[in-house]
This record gives structure tokens, C-alpha cells and sequence, in this order.
């Protein structure tokens, strides 16, 4: 049976969060109602969707995926229902959109809050009656369809604000599955850098991976991972590949591709959001400092604040390496972590064991 792990982003993880998850996907997998998907990119939720379908009576049948991001709410529209012959400009021919190729199967709709509120109400239509029409055609299309609707966002509050149908999110929310980030199965992150590496490795021809120093490892437990898994990977396979000692742990982990001393600087923008007559000088990063304080004040206070600017700034710019960052403040790396234990800022709780 062909299976999600076959994935780039394997469904790895012992984290307790991460075991709930996968234990609600196995139930509501055998269900025939829809299933909406939420959370963080790079969290896994197309993997999640392709495990419902193929645990679930359907998994012989169509799995079908839609990215409703990419496309402009025309082209939309007739990727999901299709179009007949002469429906607009350019139709030459009948085309089939997705919900009807995935007749008896499972349909994987992506980021559905980019939809248009037309598209909504189509796609509505065909979770309560089973049946829709084609762009330029009359004839009614019946067809049976297992919906699965992943998003980033939080459809309450989209709903709440109009931006998404309220009645559409009552049908979808049959059962809602909410993937934890990576930041939250601290067990599984040395795991899935393991697994990326040795399969790394192996792409590259290499007899073994010889690990990980407990420097390398203190650094992918510290960062926070925006991007996830899919981040965790990127950062991983390129710190395999670039190994200069192929016998040697990996001792220290880039996690900036673009870190480079000729890297172009960012530009500043006008309050209108455009570019601002300067293109070419760099933004700004470090923390305010008013050059007069207004007194009265706490200057105890304001000592904390000006410290956990500093601190914060230099942590972003190293992006959350340690090291890199008590460099840039000229700081010891234990005067550092002293620094971040007494503002309890990101990492400050751990010991490294470097």
C-alpha cells in the first residue's frame, strides 16, 4: 500500500504532542466526512492529508491535490470543477477539474482560505448535495469525495471577519486536526536530523554519517525552527553536503543560507510601503536609544529594556546561534547565557552541553 512516508518529510516522532496528533489521524482516517488540517508551514499537513487517504476505504482510489494559492479565482474555479468547450476564451475542449478526477477518492484542497468566496460557496455546494456544474456547462456533475482543507490560518477569526464562509467552516470542521511545530517535539528534532542526514548521506554515496558533536546537537535543540520540519531538512542535508572531513562529526550548524558578508542590504520603506528614495541603504536593526530620556523615569527598568533590545537583536541577526551572538555583543558565550537566564529569552533555560 502506497504509504505518506514515502514523503521528503517523513512522518517521524515519539513527541507526546506529535503521538496525540497521529493518534487522531488514525481515527478519523476510516471516517468518510471531511477533515481540516491546521497549522504552521513546513508542519507536515500535506503528509497528514495523504494519511487519512490511504488509511481510510479509499485509499485504492484517486488522491488528489490542489494548491488553492497558486492560481487566480478563474483559473481556480476550473482547475476544481472544470470548464466545457467554449467557456471562454482559449476553452477548446472539455476539461475535467478536480473534484471530478477524484471521483470515489480523497481531495486534498491546500491553503483553502486563499479562495475566493465564489469558489467557497461551489465547494459548499458539493460537500452537502455530492454535485456541481462546469464552468460554461449546465449539465449537473454528481460525485463522491472525501474533502481534506489544510490551512495556516485560523478560520474562526477569518470566518468572524468575513473572509471565509461560516457555513463552509461548520461542514469542514467536522473533525480538526492542529499539527504541533517542531518547537514543540524538542524529543523529535535530533531524531528527524538524524533520519535528513543518514538519507542525505546516502543520495551523496557516502558509507556512513558519522554524527552529530554535542555542540551541533545543543544548537538544533535551541532553535526555534519557523519553517518547521521542512526547515529542519534544508538546514540538515546542507550541513551534510558541505562536510569537509567526511569522518568528523558535524560540529556546527549554518542555519542563514544567505549569511554572507557581500549579501545585498535591505531596503528601506516609505510608509506607503514602497521603496524609499534610498534603496541601497540597510535597514536598521539594532534597538532604539533616545538621545534625551524623559525623567522622571525607572532607570532600573529602562536598563532591562535597552539590555533585552540588544540582546534580542544580536540573538536575530545570529539567527538564535549562541556563539555567533555573544560575538557580536563582545561577550563571553557564559556571560551571554547569563544574560539570557536572567531575561528568560529564548535558550536562556538550558545548559549546553558543548
Amino acid at each position: 500500500m502506497a504509504d505518506a512516508d514515502n514523503n521528503d518529510l517523513s512522518l517521524l516522532g515519539s513527541a507526546p504532542a506529535f503521538a496525540e496528533v497521529m493518534e487522531q489521524v488514525s481515527r478519523a482516517a476510516p471516517l468518510d466526512r471531511p477533515v481540516l488540517v491546521i497549522g504552521e508551514r513546513g508542519t507536515g499537513k500535506e503528509l497528514v492529508a495523504a494519511r487519512l487517504h490511504f488509511l481510510s476505504r479509499r485509499w485504492d482510489r484517486p488522491f488528489v491535490k490542489m494548491n488553492c494559492a497558486t492560481l487566480a479565482e478563474s483559473l481556480l474555479e476550473t482547475e476544481l470543477f472544470g470548464h466545457e468547450a467554449g467557456a471562454f476564451t482559449g476553452a477548446t475542449r472539455r476539461h475535467f477539474g478536480r473534484f471530478e478526477i477524484a471521483h470515489e477518492g480523497s481531495l486534498f484542497l491546500d491553503e483553502l482560505a486563499n479562495a475566493s468566496q465564489r469558489v467557497q460557496e461551489k465547494i459548499l455546494r458539493v460537500i452537502e448535495y455530492g454535485e456541481f456544474e462546469r464552468v460554461g456547462g449546465r449539465e449537473t456533475i454528481r460525485t463522491n469525495v472525501r474533502l481534506i482543507a489544510a490551512t495556516n490560518l485560523d478560520l474562526p477569526s477569518e470566518a468572524a471577519a468575513g473572509r471565509f464562509r461560516e457555513d463552509l467552516l461548520d461542514r469542514l470542521a467536522f473533525d480538526v486536526i492542529t499539527l504541533p511545530p517542531l518547537r514543540a517535539r524538542q524529543e523529535d528534532i535530533l531524531l528527524l536530523a538524524e533520519h535528513f542526514a543518514t538519507r542525505m548521506s546516502q543520495e551523496l554515496r557516502r558509507d556512513l554519517f558519522p554524527g552529530f558533536s554535542q555542540r551541533a546537537q545543543a544548537q538544533l535543540r535551541e532553535y526555534p525552527w519557523p519553517g518547521n520540519v521542512r526547515e529542519l531538512r534544508n538546514v540538515v542535508e546542507r550541513a551534510v553536503y558541505r562536510m569537509d572531513d567526511l569522518d568528523e562529526e558535524i560540529d556546527d550548524i549554518g542555519f542563514n543560507p544567505f549569511e554572507s558578508p557581500w549579501r545585498p542590504p535591505s531596503r528601506k520603506l516609505s510608509d506607503d510601503g514602497s521603496p524609499a528614495s534610498s534603496p541601497s541603504a540597510a535597514v536598521e536593526t539594532r534597538p532604539e536609544q533616545d538621545a534625551v530620556p524623559e525623567l522622571p523615569a525607572d532607570f532600573r527598568a529602562e536598563i532591562e529594556r535597552f539590555e533585552i533590545g540588544w540582546l534580542e537583536a544580536a540573538m536575530q541577526q545570529a539567527r538564535f546561534n549562541q556563539r555567533k551572538a555573544a560575538e557580536l555583543l563582545g561577550l563571553s558565550y557564559h556571560q551571554l547565557r547569563g544574560y539570557l537566564r536572567k531575561y528568560k529569552l529564548v535558550g536562556g533555560g538550558e545548559e549546553d552541553d558543548a
